[in-house]
């Protein structure tokens, strides 16, 4: 059995009633964007091919989708009518469950076109649903039970809108982590997921920053990641204690990192373009750098090779180990939505509702097929038994509707 395997049925001990297929927070069970290679999602799909169902949103949100038994929930937020909220969806026919409104007005700051009030992807452990929403001036984190009540709500820390937030709330034994750096000054900290109370705490640099902690077992032990503020930190996720911390991440970093077990791998794209592997045993070694623009997509590791869609378009992979540059070709569009892979494939969608297909392979660029699903996607695709969630948008003139549409083979 995988380290990996291990460290996810670790986290499952403490988040019962999860399942091993279930896709319960940001990135997937393992927190890389690696779904289980025993499944068969299509290949070929789109517009009127392979659509199981679809459902109409409200407004535009651009946080993913998470699966727990037989609940689809996401984030949705309505400018129009200034609501942030929570849905719940049936998993086999898109049938609404219930919704419940957490927070209402208080879109008073002006971000960035690409952002949205809902950018967060909610996490799970199985009894409670976690969600973080900037409101106002102050950043949220909420708890809801699994039929939409409210538990409880706390403050992170004061925010100031930059770009916009869309950082995730990341899950560990008895805990919810959660993070909000803005050039007001932000904060990292863990809340109990039962109670809400505050186990600890972390002050950060008056920087404006976008990534969502990550929680990944590297260099033999469990470490909570976060990149950017011109820092690549490791934490305790227990006890919020420094692990270690370097200077080479760039000032504003999006991308949740990846690691290959020796190392992680830092991106960004302000106020310089980089992608960057740090020794993850708290050596402070910097391995290798290039200056290759990865800001928004967060990355893929697969057997020995880092994965990436640039956020122009363009495919890379480089050896992990060495940086070498195995191959860089265009794939088309521009890309925010991270890629996600199964078994041997990566499933990328660009801004432009374009889901690209192609091989994990360092040999070059073999694109599998080229699927149009939308006019717009933002949102990184969910691959969960077999099946593709996108939240997607398409547009009749200037009326934009937003949906959720599963694909999946009806056999």
């Amino acid at each position: 059995m995988s380290s990996r395997t291990l460290f996810f049925l670790a986290i499952l001990s403490v988040c019962s009633p999860l399942l091993a297929d279930d896709w319960p927070w940001w990135r997937g069970p393992d927190r890389n964007g690696v779904a289980s290679a025993d499944q068969k999602p299509p290949v070929k799909f789109g517009e009127g091919k392979d659509i199981l169902w679809s459902v109409d949103l409200p407004g535009r949100s651009h946080g993913s989708a998470i699966v727990v038994e037989n609940d689809i929930i996401l984030a949705a937020a309505d400018e129009e009518k200034q609501t942030q909220s929570i849905l719940c969806f049936d998993r086999a026919t898109g049938a609404e469950k219930w919704s419940t409104l957490v927070h209402e007005g208080g879109f008073d700051q002006k971000s960035n076109k690409k952002a949205s009030w809902a950018s967060s992807t909610p996490a799970c452990d199985g009894d409670r649903i976690f969600i973080n929403f900037v409101n106002g001036t102050t950043a949220y984190t909420t708890a809801l039970d699994r039929q939409g009540k409210q538990l409880w709500q706390k403050e992170i820390c004061d925010y100031t809108i930059h770009q916009g937030y869309g950082s995730s709330p990341a899950i560990y034994e008895n805990l919810v982590i959660v993070s909000a750096d803005n050039k007001t000054g932000g904060a990292i900290c863990a809340f109990e997921r039962e109670t809400g109370d505050e186990v600890w705490r972390i002050e950060r640099a008056e920087m404006p920053n976008y990534p969502s902690p990550i929680i990944l077992e590297a260099a033999g032990k469990v470490q909570l990641f976060l990149t950017g503020t011109e820092k690549v930190s490791s934490f305790d996720p227990l006890n919020g204690e420094v692990n270690w911390e370097i200077e080479g991440a760039t000032t504003e970093c999006v991308t949740s990192t990846v690691t290959d077990g020796e190392r992680i791998f830092s991106s960004g794209g302000y106020p310089k373009n980089h992608v960057a592997a740090i020794a993850a045993d708290g050596s402070g070694k910097i391995e290798w750098e290039v200056n290759d623009k990865v800001y928004v997509p967060s990355m893929l590791m697969k057997d020995g090779y880092l994965y990436a869609t640039m956020d122009n378009g363009i495919g890379i992979c480089w050896d992990s180990a060495t940086g070498e540059e195995k191959w860089k070709a265009r794939l088309g569009g521009n890309f925010t939505a991270s890629p996600v892979l199964v078994g041997e494939n990566i499933y990328a969608v660009n801004e432009s509702g374009e889901c690209f297909v192609f091989k994990a392979s360092p040999d070059g660029l073999e694109i599998i097929s080229e699927n149009k699903v939308a006019d717009e996607a933002f949102a990184t695709p969910t691959i969960c038994n077999g099946e593709i969630l996108i939240r997607a948008a398409f547009y009749k003139g200037d009326e934009r509707n937003e949906k959720l549409i599963c694909f999946g083979s009806d056999d």
